[in-house]
């Protein structure tokens, strides 16, 4: 079937959902060299489990809620270095990778993976070399390639109220909410407007989503 190793690999699964869990779990059954190290079914669920398990490589969901992935992958990876963790997801935007990434994971994998690439994946895992699906490495090509979203060179405060307008609200609740007069918010909205190039408030938030300048 495979080379066996002396110990098998230790497999920890972290997903919110049973049936995925349960798969996974019947996944590890058909490879000598895995075995079941754990379920958890949430980030610090896993973080306690992964304290007693020790295992050799986490398979973690990167959407759950109360705590994500990618913020679970990086506390596993800074209280235990040695767990290799890899990313298995349904999702693949360029956002979630980079997180997963970022957080320490040494691959990212799309849930319609084939169970022989699973089991070649965690190999790999456990020998320090990252697996990335092809979907997310094309991804991390095509956001690497796209040129940065221009800034307009708002200051600080200008993004705040760009980011309060973009809400929907006026100048004189803008004044309420930064506790500045409304003389003062309409002296950033005109500069807002001149350095985005636009005539209206509707221009200033339409670009402003477009280019993402506001969170």
């Amino acid at each position: 079937m495979t080379e066996t190793h002396s110990q098998p690999i230790r497999v920890m699964l972290v997903d919110d959902h049973t049936m995925v869990r349960r798969g996974l779990a019947t996944f590890l059954m058909v490879f000598d060299d895995l075995t079941l190290a754990g379920e958890a079914e949430s980030g610090e669920a896993a973080i306690q489990l992964c304290a007693k398990t020790l295992p050799d490589v986490i398979l973690m969901d990167m959407v759950m809620p109360d705590m994500d992935g990618a913020t679970t992958t990086r506390l596993i990876r800074q209280k235990f270095p040695k767990v290799q963790v890899i990313a298995l997801t349904s999702f693949k935007e360029g956002k979630l990778i980079k997180s997963a990434l970022e957080a320490g994971a040494i691959g990212y994998l799309l849930k319609d993976i084939s169970a022989e690439e699973l089991a070649q994946a965690i190999r790999a895992a456990h020998s320090g070399r990252a697996t990335l699906s092809p979907e997310a490495a094309q991804v991390l090509v095509e956001t690497a390639n796209q040129p940065p979203a221009p800034s307009f060179n708002l200051t600080e405060r200008e993004g705040e109220v760009l980011t309060l307008m973009v809400e929907g609200l006026n100048n004189t609740q803008i004044a309420a909410r930064l506790t500045v007069s409304p003389s003062t918010v309409k002296s950033h909205v005109s500069n807002i407007l001149s350095k985005l190039g636009v005539a209206s408030r509707t221009e200033a938030v339409t670009l402003a989503l477009r280019n993402q300048l506001v969170h």
